[in-house]
């Protein structure tokens, strides 16, 4: 459908978080964290359909590690790509309640497929971007 977010690796989590929402201005659309209660990730937005997904990576230099694109039926797209010889994985549940998948290109680069039906953290934030 459309590209949904930029996922980056970066060294200062909470830094980067109060960076993008405080100078950017960019508002913080949801967190995930992990079993000991830490940022595991966090999206900020852009606009209505379009985030930065922010992971921590402690001890590296922050760098894009992924594309999003957001596809409607996941089923679906991942048999377009399998049929094109795209090397796709399986698709999976996240727990940001998105169904996601992921193609490597020649590159070695990884784009992440992500239908985002209503119970997801993604559509949530887009249904109350004002």
């Amino acid at each position: 459908v459309q590209m949904n977010h930029v996922g980056m690796n970066v060294p200062d989590l909470d830094a980067t978080v109060a960076y993008y929402t405080k100078t950017l201005g960019f508002p913080e659309a949801f967190r995930v964290n992990d079993e000991k209660g830490q940022a595991r990730l966090v999206y900020v937005q852009v606009s209505e359909n379009t985030f930065f997904e922010l992971q921590p990576g402690p001890g590296r230099p922050a760098a894009i590690n992924h594309v999003g694109i957001h596809v409607e039926n996941m089923p679906a797209a991942t048999e377009m790509f399998k049929q094109r010889g795209v090397n796709i994985a399986e698709i999976r549940n996240s727990d940001t309640k998105a169904v996601l998948n992921n193609i490597t290109d020649i590159n070695g680069l990884r784009i992440e497929l992500a239908e985002l039906g209503p119970e997801s953290m993604h559509r949530q934030a887009m249904n109350r971007w004002k």
